[in-house]
């Protein structure tokens, strides 16, 4: 049981693990601050937060858990923020979907107090933001990756495994490195390729009309372009390198695919897409990834 949550950042995604802790009964108090005070009333209109906080600073006072839930641009303006709030007992974690730099931000932030940071990406979301679609249930089931260092207090991890593990989500842990490298494939590159395609249609002089024919395919392959753009604007350029060489890598395989196209080579375009098939088939959300 934590006595106070301070949460930075009353959107979707801390909004939803203040209410999964209420729950589960983990925490006593939720203290909130968002850069939008019109957000912040409206996460305690909801009982998201119990108190509202008129800085990051005094959202942190006197808590025992924090969670930062800002777009990971936003990550060293607020550790500095909180810098002189924070406690030899408290524990500090984000739910950044990058982790190298979110750790460098730490690391100039929070100064003297990086030990008690555990960085976090839960593997979750919604195509909608804002606190209004806040819910308890959104960690259930999904696995949260935590991406400690030698500096990191073991004894914080644990209580970062043990909160997260409460409110029913799985945990694993990775290095910030093979963290970003992993989720450059798997989320970001799919995310930028969702929002170029969708504007690659849309930019066409009859892009309306092509929408207008458009069924389960298109709503399922674009379903991510509909997300947050500030933030997917600071994960993209925060992991930049390793997004680019996954986009070299499509690259690749695209030009294969338009190569047996060109040259109208049936067979080694149905093993190629076979190929893709099998992958996609056999695929399972979570299978082969284990804790360090």
């Amino acid at each position: 049981m934590f006595e106070q949550l301070g949460l930075i950042g009353c959107g979707l995604m801390g909004g939803s693990f203040a209410l999964a802790l209420k729950r589960a009964k983990l925490v006593k108090r939720v203290v909130g601050y968002s850069k939008s005070p019109s957000t912040t009333e409206r996460a305690r209109q909801l009982g998201v937060i119990d108190v509202t906080a008129p800085s990051a600073l005094l959202a942190v006072s006197g808590a025992d858990l924090v969670l930062i839930a800002v777009p990971v641009g936003a990550s060293e303006a607020t550790f500095k923020a909180i810098r002189h709030g924070i406690t030899e007992q408290m524990l500090v974690m984000d739910v950044g979907s990058t982790k190298g730099d979110v750790m460098e931000a730490a690391r100039r932030g929070l100064h003297d107090h990086f030990a008690n940071f555990v960085p976090a990406h839960p593997i979750a979301g919604k195509e909608v933001a804002g606190v209004e679609h806040a819910d308890a249930g959104l960690y259930a089931g999904r696995q949260v990756v935590l991406t400690p260092v030698k500096a990191t207090l073991r004894s914080n991890v644990q209580r970062a495994t043990q909160v997260w593990s409460a409110i029913g989500a799985k945990v694993v842990t990775m290095t910030p490195e093979a963290h970003d490298k992993a989720f450059a494939a798997v989320s970001h590159l799919p995310h930028l390729l969702a929002f170029a395609f969708t504007n690659a249609l849309t930019s066409q002089p009859e892009g309306s009309r092509f929408l207008e024919l458009a069924g389960p395919g298109f709503r399922d392959f674009t379903r991510i372009a509909a997300a947050d753009p500030a933030m997917w604007r600071d994960v993209l350029l925060a992991n930049r390198e390793q997004v680019l060489q996954q986009s070299r890598a499509f690259r690749a395989a695209l030009s294969q695919f338009e190569a047996l196209m060109g040259t109208g080579d049936s067979q080694a375009l149905e093993d190629a897409i076979a190929a893709a098939s099998r992958a996609r088939a056999q695929w399972q959300p979570g299978a082969g990834v284990s804790p360090d």
